[in-house]
């Protein structure tokens, strides 16, 4: 019997793993070319569709470039993963935590990352990373309180322009805390359609405030005149807000204004030739301690006792109750409508029936009337300039003129059968007693 031989012959070699073989071609490949290589393993994950073996070889691949010596290989992985919900996680964090030009399309795009990573990539980047972050579309409110604590002012401005952002009210109040004397930052978040009258007002104060120092800087007008206009241009602008607003936001409205000192008789009596009652109400309601539902029927029955005891306990000066009381008859008698602002049928009702009164501790507030009604009439002429400049009526029929009475005239009117001159002519009146005008019948005579 033959004996058995066992010969041990050498097996195939394993094939290589796709990994293997790229990282092998990556230490020999210069830096565009793995910058390509990125870009083609982004896609090829995310869009070819290869088995989970295949793909989890092409994961490994990319992974190796996480850690490349070259930005812009990094800076190509980074940009191909950045829009795809699909990308891993862990790639996402890596880049978003890689250098500025790296993480800047991961953190602007990337639907990998969570707010809470976003939070912290806004709080230990640089002004590029915030930036980034700012202007992400659908940015949350996290994000977005943590641009406002800690971010740059051009973060902050790409945050308050950026139209998919979703900030807080106390965000957008902190950016005013940190950037009050930026006059672009101020714009953008009174522009903001997140930004709260309480906000806004802060705002406005703090504008009106400049204009009058700016103005009394000057030296053209007197410190009184410049402190007179910095609180018209205040009073306009909160009245203007307060008629944006409604219900708890005006009531936040009132106790900032209170607060703030700029809870004055002049803006409430403002806000009533505006027509706006119910913010008059408001602040009675809020210097009386009463509810608003009391104070807006009270301050609709302006001529009783009730109304009178209200007023006083929010601090209304006696002599003023007949001013307010003619200003809330006013809106009762002639309606708030009209275009926004001043109006001057309720501004000329009331210090009408002030000056029937004949009170001389009225004169204060006459003398603040009268002003009022001067900024209405210039408010009224300039929307007549606007109006007329929009287009061109005809003119009244009394104001067209004949064609000269010259030998060329009188021919062009004879080329058109008289049909001109009857056209560029209005007819004449007729007597009171049924007959023609005595220029027409001698016209008819000639």
């Amino acid at each position: 019997m033959r004996a058995l031989v066992h010969v041990d012959c050498p097996s195939p070699p394993a094939p290589l793993s796709f990994a293997r073989t790229f990282l092998a071609w990556a230490r020999r490949a210069n830096d565009e070319e793995r910058a390509d290589a990125a870009n083609a393993l982004a896609r090829a994950y995310l869009h070819s569709g290869l088995a989970p073996a295949a793909r989890e070889e092409v994961a490994v691949a990319m992974a190796a470039l996480l850690d490349d010596r070259s930005v812009a290989v990094r800076r190509a992985l980074a940009e191909a993963l950045a829009g795809a919900r699909e990308t891993p996680r862990r790639f996402a964090v890596a880049l978003a935590n890689d250098a500025p030009e790296v993480a800047a399309p991961i953190l602007a795009r990337s639907p990998a990352l969570s707010d809470a990573e976003l939070v912290d990539c806004a709080a230990l980047g640089d002004l590029s990373a915030q930036c980034a972050i700012a202007r992400r579309r659908g940015l949350g409110p996290g994000p977005a309180a943590a641009l406002a604590e800690v971010g740059e002012r051009e973060a902050a401005l790409a945050l308050l322009e950026n139209p998919d952002a979703v900030p807080i009210a106390s965000a957008l109040r902190r950016i005013v805390e940190r950037f009050g004397d930026d006059a672009d930052i101020l714009d953008a978040v009174f522009r903001h359609r997140a930004a709260p009258a309480s906000v806004k007002a802060e705002i406005a104060i703090t504008k009106a405030k400049a204009l009058g120092d700016k103005a009394a800087a000057s030296g053209a007008i007197s410190a009184e005149r410049a402190l007179r206009i910095g609180r018209d241009a205040q009073d306009q602008a909160l009245c203007a807000i307060a008629a944006s607003c409604g219900g708890e936001e005006r009531a936040a409205l009132v106790r900032t204004l209170r607060a703030r000192g700029a809870l004055s008789l002049a803006l409430l009596m403002r806000s009533l030739l505006e027509g706006r009652r119910e913010f008059f109400a408001a602040a009675l309601a809020d210097l009386s301690g009463q509810p608003y539902a009391r104070a807006a029927g009270l301050a609709r029955a302006s001529s009783g006792q009730g109304f009178a005891a209200l007023a006083l306990r929010a601090g209304l000066p006696r002599h003023a109750l007949p001013a307010f009381r003619a200003a809330l008859r006013a809106i009762e008698t002639f309606g708030a409508r009209g275009p926004e602002g001043l109006k001057l049928r309720l501004i000329e009702a009331t210090a009408a029936a002030c000056e029937a009164r004949g009170d001389p501790k009225l004169a204060p507030i006459l003398a603040l009337l009268w002003r009022f009604a001067g900024e209405a009439a210039k408010a009224e002429a300039r929307d007549l300039r606007r109006n007329a400049a929009r287009g061109k009526p005809p003119l009244p029929p009394e104001l067209i003129f004949s064609p000269p009475a010259n030998d060329a005239g009188a021919a062009r009117s004879a080329n058109f059968g008289g049909r001109a001159h009857a056209a560029l002519v209005p007819p004449m009146r007729a007597t009171a007693e049924g007959g023609t005008s005595r220029a027409s019948a001698a016209g008819r005579a000639a």
